[in-house]
Formats: structure tokens, sequence, C-alpha cells
């Protein structure tokens, strides 16, 4: 008595046989994979670019200072010159 262990059914749309029969759900595959891989992009983006993240705390205990001169937006459409309105300690 071997018993194979079956999996579940696989559900219709997930495979590329039946992709195949159903060309309506390519699209939305290819936008909800779009949609997935710019939120972790602009996650990795905020994790790594972002002062308000310390990755390592010895080398820089508070790395807001370094945009004290920066400007800290994501775009800009004038080219002005910014003044950090942070208070000095």
């Amino acid at each position: 008595m071997s018993e194979t262990k079956k999996s579940g059914p696989i559900m219709g749309g997930l495979t590329i046989s039946s992709l195949k029969k159903n060309y309506p759900l390519i699209p939305l595959f290819v936008v909800v994979g779009v949609a997935v891989s710019g939120a972790v992009f602009y996650t990795l983006r905020l994790a790594t670019r972002c002062p308000d993240v310390t990755w390592n705390v010895k080398k820089n205990p508070e790395p807001w200072h370094e945009y004290a001169d920066k400007q800290y937006k994501f775009y800009s459409s004038t080219n002005e010159p910014v003044k950090s309105p942070a208070p000095k300690y």
C-alpha cells in the first residue's frame, strides 16, 4: 500500500497552459508584477536613501545632521538654494 500524496487542484489561470486559454489574464499578471516590483523598489529606496533610517548607529549616530545643508525633496522644480529649518543645538 503505497499512497502518493496528491496536491490539491491548481487554480485556473496560474499555469502556462491555462493562461493560453485565458488571454485576458495575461495583462492582469503583468500589471500586478509591475506594481509589486515598483513597491519593492520604492521601499528599498526609502530604506537606503531616507535620512530617517540609520543602518549603522555607531558610525553615524545622528544622520539628520548630514541633511542640514542639503535639500530633502524627491523632486524640485526650482534650483533655489534651500536652507534647512532644523534648529541648531
